[in-house]
């Protein structure tokens, strides 16, 4: 016979708190709160047009296609739909605040921290034995061997050796120092001398630079970092009162 179960908001509250969630459920209230109150001093405010809108992509976005799936939705995460709209309501606020506070600001830190968009496409094998990888190196100058047949017989990640070693579109920040200042110091296609470093030995061909745009894509990659900085400033800077039985 199955038992019937039942769970109240304090059985809830009580798992939060004895799986050690606390901690990140006060972080989200207090970034709520941050929103909401700066929000509120900036004066920006929400039509009824605007959060139908958001609330449409909000749907979209879930695949809630209709209203059977919608009710689905709400029951599996215990929702009403006034919470739904209190969550649609406060993603719309955040990406508002988001655009208040740094539409202005995103191309000229786009400029000065140009060098750190720049991409590289790049292919890499790695070695541990580094008289193999100088070898290795000197072999592919010469044309007898291609970097690719380097990559199939030395790689040892199934998927990366079938990619002929291909790391895709890297930038700086992907990269440590020594392979950063080797790859992006270079005019492509170029195969770079092996570079030793903590991981290893690597040997890499430079296929491409990419200079950065600031395209759609990029503009909101920046407006989302600055963002998460300022929240994560204001809300280190918040003075907090927990009261917790």
């Amino acid at each position: 016979m199955s038992e019937n179960i039942t769970i109240i908001n304090n059985d809830i509250l009580h798992h939060i708190k004895i799986s050690c969630k606390t901690p990140e459920i006060i972080e989200q209230i207090i970034t709520h709160k941050v929103i909401e109150k700066t929000a509120v001093e900036a004066g920006i405010t929400i039509e009824t047009e605007e959060l139908q809108k958001a609330a449409d992509q909000t749907r979209l976005v879930n695949q809630l296609l209709n209203a059977e799936d919608t009710w689905t939705w709400l029951k599996k995460y215990h929702l009403s739909l006034d919470n739904f709209e209190e969550i649609v309501y406060t993603n719309l606020l955040s990406s508002k605040l988001a655009t208040y506070l740094f539409a202005d600001k995103i191309e000229a830190y786009f400029y000065e921290h140009q060098l750190d968009y720049v991409g590289v496409v790049m292919y890499e094998v790695m070695l541990d034995d580094e008289d193999l990888a100088w070898k290795l190196f000197y072999a592919i100058k010469e044309g007898e061997i291609s970097f690719f047949d380097v990559a199939h017989k030395y790689i040892q990640d199934v998927e990366l050796r079938r990619k002929g070693g291909y790391r895709g579109v890297m930038h700086r920040s992907d990269l440590n120092t020594e392979v950063s200042a080797a790859v992006f110091a270079v005019q492509p296609p170029q195969l770079l001398k092996p570079i030793v470093t903590a991981q290893g030995i690597h040997l890499i061909l430079v296929e491409e630079i990419i200079q950065p745009q600031l395209d759609e894509q990029l503009y909101q990659e920046i407006a989302a970092n600055l963002y998460t900085m300022w929240l994560n400033q204001q809300c280190y800077q918040a003075q907090v009162n927990i009261e917790l039985d």
